[in-house]
C-alpha cells in the first residue's frame, strides 16, 4: 500500500500511464490520486503550480518529496522500493547498459511521435507547412523502423532489454500504445504489434489502462495509419 503517496494525472497521457504502470509493478496501490482535465486547463491551477511551476503532469508526492518528470518518478520508485514488487533494473552490467540505452532513446521516440500527432494542435493553421508534415512523418517512420529492428533482433517474446520486463518497458510501452491508438498499422510493424500485444495483457498495464486511457477514440485517431 502507498498511503503516503499522491498522484496528479491526466487521462490519456503516456507519461502518466508509465508512472501508473511503475506504481503497479512495485505493488504501490492505494495511493491518493486526482484526475485533472487538460481540456479545462486544470493543470494551470495554483494547486499544480505549487508542486510544479511548469504546470505539467504527472506529479508524484511521496511524503515530503515531490517528483514531476515521469522518467524521474520511475527511477525514484525503483530506487526507493527496490526489494518490493518487480525488479525493474537488472543486475548485470550488460543488461543494465541495454536497459538504460533503450530507456533514454525513448526521449527521441516521444519527440518524433509528438511532432506528427500534435503538429496540428500546436501550430496555427496559417503557419502549417506540408513540407514540415512530410518531414515529421518521414522521421517518425525511420524511428519506428529502428525499434522494429530492435525487437526483431531480441527475438519473439522478448522485452526491450531482454527476456525480463524492465524499466525500459515501463517508459517506452506507453509511446507505442499511443502510436497504435492513433492508427499505426500492425501489418507494417509486426514486431511492434507483437510487443504491444504482449504488454497489453500484463496485469500492471491492464490495471493502469482502464483508468488512464479514455474509452472514446482520440482526436486524430487515424493520424498514423499510413506510416
Amino acid at each position: 500500500m502507498a498511503k503516503d503517496m499522491s498522484l496528479l494525472w491526466f487521462s490519456g497521457s503516456p507519461p502518466c500511464l508509465r508512472v501508473m504502470i511503475a506504481l503497479e509493478e512495485k505493488n504501490l496501490q492505494g495511493y491518493e490520486q486526482k484526475l485533472l482535465s487538460y481540456e479545462k486547463g486544470e493543470h494551470r491551477t495554483q494547486e499544480v503550480r505549487d508542486v510544479n511551476p511548469r504546470c505539467q503532469l504527472p506529479v508524484l508526492t511521496h511524503g515530503d518529496n515531490i517528483i514531476n518528470e515521469s522518467y524521474a518518478v520511475c527511477l525514484y520508485l525503483e530506487a526507493q522500493f527496490k526489494s518490493q514488487g518487480t525488479q525493474l533494473i537488472p543486475d548485470g552490467p550488460a543488461q543494465q547498459a541495454l536497459m538504460y540505452q533503450r530507456m533514454f532513446e525513448g526521449v527521441t521516440l516521444t519527440e518524433k511521435i509528438a511532432d506528427v500527432i500534435y503538429y496540428q494542435l500546436k501550430i496555427p493553421e496559417g503557419e502549417r507547412h506540408d513540407s514540415a508534415v512530410k518531414r515529421h512523418r518521414e522521421a517518425l517512420t525511420t524511428e519506428l523502423k529502428l525499434w522494429e529492428g530492435y525487437l526483431e533482433k531480441m527475438g519473439a517474446g522478448s522485452y526491450l532489454a531482454g527476456k525480463n520486463f524492465s524499466l525500459a518497458d515501463v517508459v517506452i510501452f506507453p509511446c507505442f500504445a499511443c502510436c497504435f491508438r492513433f492508427g499505426l498499422s500492425a501489418k507494417n510493424y509486426p514486431k511492434l504489434a507483437d510487443y504491444y500485444g504482449l504488454l497489453k495483457e500484463r496485469p500492471s498495464v491492464e490495471a493502469s489502462w482502464t483508468t488512464n486511457w479514455q474509452t472514446s477514440p482520440p482526436w486524430g485517431k487515424d493520424k498514423l495509419k499510413d506510416l
